[in-house]
């Protein structure tokens, strides 16, 4: 394995890495780029790209603060897909996926996995695994449903997303390298670098709780992390500051709070239940007065309606409320709830709240054929 940086704050890049202004010279490489530059090009069609210039403009900025050096040379895009995942193309196209953006906790976190998406790119280990398929049978899985993907967002059946793991899943070697270069990134741009095991440490634990993350995280099946390797993580993260740097957490939910109900929606929209809980627990754990979150965990028991849940997601709403910046939405949610436990004057006083809040919804007409 090379070294990735020397020193604990750098001021140059090593030979081996990607220079500034770099562009491929051998054909094999040549092609790669033109695979990644067509596949840029529908992405940024794509029905699915976030297009916020605030949160683009953001997201940028981290990678730029990251890779100063090379930040006319790369190019970011937020993909409207609720799954965890970022990646960097060897020509400079960094994607990131919404799921990533709701899981984080600030600034620092986001930059975690960007810095370790960096490293891959500027040590080309695209290139080094684009070599390694070229002559295996899946070289045509990685040119048509790996990058096609990228364009794309959702990612599709569990099958599809085992040959898309079998296709970009880096060696150890170079997830080691990756990880040091990250973390190196980390320090010498001023954030902490507990954030990099951290982060991780999340993930893990969502992976570990929930049977539907393991079958659709295409974070895990590209980028495997077993405990010790987060050992080895917290390790060379206190080695380089620990948590001594910035964290970024009012900046995070300034600058993506218009998008933060979209990635709660999303969420919830899988239907996954079990996975959305640990996810909307984790967060609450550092935020326990944001009212979204208790909306969020309400509509969990909402829209699973177990045993019990109704009563659950009453007390997630009113917690909601409680925290005096919970959606307008929650009402609407509360009268549903009250219609179905045979409660209809408290719906009826969930109604006048949702309608006296919001008077323009669209679905104010509707819910009020609800009410007997």
């Amino acid at each position: 394995m090379r070294t990735a940086i020397g020193g604990d704050a750098p001021t140059s890049w090593p030979t081996d890495f990607v220079q500034p202004g770099y562009k491929p010279m051998d054909s094999d490489e040549k092609g790669l780029w033109a695979i990644m530059e067509h596949a840029e090009i529908e992405m940024k069609t794509s029905r699915f790209l976030v297009r916020d210039g605030e949160v683009n403009n953001y997201i940028h900025g981290i990678i730029c603060r990251l890779s100063e050096q090379y930040c006319s040379d790369e190019r970011s895009y937020v993909l409207r897909t609720p799954y965890f995942n970022a990646s960097m193309a060897p020509n400079g196209m960094m994607q990131v996926w919404t799921g990533l953006l709701l899981r984080c906790r600030d600034e620092a976190q986001v930059a975690a996995i960007l810095g370790h998406e960096t490293g891959h790119y500027l040590r080309r280990h695209t290139l080094e695994r684009w070599r390694d398929v070229r002559s295996k049978s899946s070289f045509s899985a990685f040119l048509g449903l790996g990058l096609a993907a990228a364009g794309v967002g959702y990612l599709g059946p569990a099958a599809d997303l085992a040959l898309v793991a079998s296709i970009y899943a880096f060696s150890r070697d170079q997830e080691r390298e990756a990880d040091e270069i990250g973390l190196r990134l980390m320090a010498k741009a001023g954030y902490a670098p507990s954030a990099v095991p951290e982060v991780w440490d999340q993930l893990l634990a969502e992976f570990k709780g929930s049977t539907a993350a393991r079958d659709t995280s295409v974070l895990f099946a590209t980028h495997p992390l077993p405990e010790e390797r987060l050992a080895t993580l917290n390790k060379r993260a206190d080695e380089l500051g620990g948590n001594s740097g910035e964290r970024g957490k009012d900046a995070f939910r300034t600058k993506l709070a218009s998008i933060r109900p979209m990635l709660v929606a999303d969420e919830l929209a899988l239907r996954q239940y079990g996975r959305s809980e640990i996810i909307f627990d984790g967060l609450l754990a550092d935020a326990s007065d944001d009212g979204l979150l208790w909306y969020a965990k309400g509509e969990i028991y909402r829209l699973r309606n177990g045993e019990g849940d109704a009563d659950r997601a009453l007390s997630a709403y009113a917690r909601a409320l409680r925290s005096g910046n919970a959606p307008a939405e929650v009402h609407r949610s509360i009268m549903l709830v009250e219609l179905r436990v045979g409660a209809q004057e408290r719906a009826k006083e969930a109604y006048n709240a949702y309608a006296k809040l919001r008077p323009d919804a669209p679905d104010l007409e509707m819910l009020h054929t609800l009410l007997p």
